[in-house]
């Protein structure tokens, strides 16, 4: 199959995840880099990067014009992360690519754990997608973001703090191993700032938005040009897909999305921890 091909292929997947469950598209892209298209560690990092980052930005888009991001309250939750996003993104170029590979693995394992956690419980205040909404569901999807936006009252044991730290957690994240980090953003919008499930993925998009551009900056001098006959049209499929995702979101619900996700991550981490330690 040629280069060109698996690009395709590979962007078209990235951009469903990252339409369909707001995050995760860059836990994928960053193993198809290295696996399918021959990329370095450091390379699929700040390719990943680029290619979340417009992705994620195509799907806020879709989001927002359905009334499922919460514009305030996600600028204020990725203020947070941005700074640790491009410390990190400039120290991930001075690591070893054995180290980035072995962390990734971890990564990709501890959120396909998390994943299917999530999926043998209630959907954490959302809707499957095939639930009809409430009359008060319905009104504040069409009402959009309020006074209330920046003040969503948490969960138990929520708070500033706490929703700073999960910024600044998630950045780090992003900008060490390039991973958007969505699949921890959803989960902190929902337990901490008491977000839907649709709000929480609509809202991560932002969040994954921001971080992935403070994190690619730094690394853009750092690991060398990248090869643009794989990443345009990598990105331009992954855009193509997120739109679709968007809809196989409102479709499945987020349950057996998630459980589909984290068998895919599985796979992957299993992949590059023998690949780093065989």
């Amino acid at each position: 199959m040629s280069t060109l091909v698996l690009a395709l292929v590979a962007g078209a997947v990235v951009g469903l995840t990252l339409g369909g469950l707001g995050g995760g598209g860059s836990m994928l892209t960053v193993p198809a880099l290295i696996y399918l298209l021959g990329f370095t560690p450091a390379h699929a990092g700040t390719a990943a990067l680029l290619i979340v980052a417009v992705t994620s930005l195509t799907g806020l888009f879709a989001h927002a014009r359905a009334g499922r991001v919460r514009w305030r309250t996600g600028l204020l939750f990725a203020a947070a992360g941005l700074p640790v996003a491009a410390a990190a993104g400039a120290l991930s170029a001075r690591l070893p690519p054995g180290l980035l590979t072995v962390a990734f693995a971890v990564l990709a394992a501890l959120a396909a754990w998390r994943m299917l956690a999530q999926a043998r419980t209630p959907e954490d205040g959302a809707r499957p997608a095939d639930t009809p909404r409430t009359p008060a569901d319905t009104a504040r999807h069409h009402r959009g973001p309020g006074p209330d936006d920046t003040t969503a009252t948490p969960t138990a044991g929520g708070g500033p703090a706490r929703s700073a730290a999960a910024g600044a957690g998630l950045g780090a994240v992003t900008g060490l191993l390039g991973v958007g980090g969505g699949f921890l953003a959803v989960p902190a919008l929902v337990s901490v700032l008491a977000f839907t499930m649709a709000e929480a993925v609509g809202t991560s998009l932002l969040v994954i938005s921001a971080n992935s551009l403070a994190a690619l900056v730094p690394r853009l001098g750092s690991t060398g040009a990248l090869d643009w006959a794989v990443v345009a049209p990598f990105t331009a499929a992954a855009v193509l897909g997120a739109w679709d995702g968007k809809r196989l979101a409102e479709r499945f619900s987020g349950r057996t999305l998630r459980t589909v996700f984290a068998a895919a991550l599985i796979a992957v981490a299993a992949l590059m921890l023998v690949d780093a330690l065989v």
